[in-house]
């Protein structure tokens, strides 16, 4: 299998895209922690994947505190022996006007999306270079690049981690470690489900700008995840990869005559 003995950790992993790419990593052979703020969602989800725990457990960690972070690649490490594959993928956001959000909105968005990403390549980094080599794959989004009013900080956030994900390439790039980000577009989870694809007119509007014709599937990003922390992408670095039906280049619109997998 293509992860077979590898140890991966996944943060934001007790539902949606992260418990996706956890998921997807476990079946394809890593053992895989799983790190959520919500420890009691994360260790169900955990069980799921593996109910003796034997490869695959979950951790309560708000990724906005570097000393829980640096406490979870530490459990992965006890548990496990080591850190080859760190996904940063807890995210958090807020809708506000730009002219009505609070500093205090602002600043939690940060802290979890860019903070916490930023403290996730720095521990799971650190000890990835003192064993000779390892992947970190961080979670951006289309919206680094296209812009929603009602969510600045999440925007600012998502373009940032793009900006890191540069950074940490070229600085680990000749110490065996890779760095790259995935951006996914409208995916379908329980989330988007219940909120903007609950509409049935916002569903149609982003499938008028989706050039394939539906959302995506968690799946989609977690195979996408799971190729770029394997030896597979052993010459890609420093990429972010846009998994999004081909919205982010699409200049027009398209006609909707159905609404798949609402």
């Amino acid at each position: 299998m293509r992860h077979k003995d590898k140890v991966a950790v996944v943060t934001g992993a007790a539902q949606g895209i992260g418990l996706g790419c956890a998921q997807r990593l476990h079946d394809e052979g890593a053992r895989v922690v799983l790190a959520d703020i919500n420890g009691a969602k994360v260790a169900e989800a955990a069980r799921q994947l593996d109910p003796d725990a034997a490869t695959a457990i979950g951790v309560a960690c708000d990724v906005a505190s570097q000393a829980e972070v640096k406490a979870l690649i530490a459990k992965a490490v006890e548990r496990f022996g080591t850190v080859d594959i760190m996904v940063n993928n807890a995210a958090t956001t807020v809708a506000a006007d730009p002219l009505d959000l609070t500093e205090e909105e602002f600043d939690r968005v940060m802290a979890v999306n860019l903070k916490g990403t930023l403290f996730g390549c720095q521990e799971a980094g650190r000890l990835m270079v003192a064993k000779g080599g390892g992947a970190i794959v961080n979670m951006s989004s289309m919206q680094a690049e296209l812009a929603i009013p009602t969510r600045v900080p999440y925007g600012v956030s998502k373009a940032a981690i793009n900006q890191l994900t540069k950074i940490f390439a070229l600085s680990l790039a000749t110490k065996g470690v890779r760095v790259n980000a995935v951006a996914p577009g409208t995916i379908l989870t329980d989330l988007t489900r219940g909120g903007v694809l609950s509409n049935e007119d916002s569903y149609r509007m982003i499938l008028s700008r989706t050039p394939m014709g539906r959302c995506g599937e968690v799946d989609e990003i977690g195979s996408v995840v799971s190729f770029l922390a394997s030896s597979d992408a052993s010459y890609v670095t420093g990429q972010t990869l846009y998994v999004d039906g081909g919205r982010l280049t699409l200049n027009y619109v398209v006609p909707v005559d159905t609404l798949p997998g609402r």
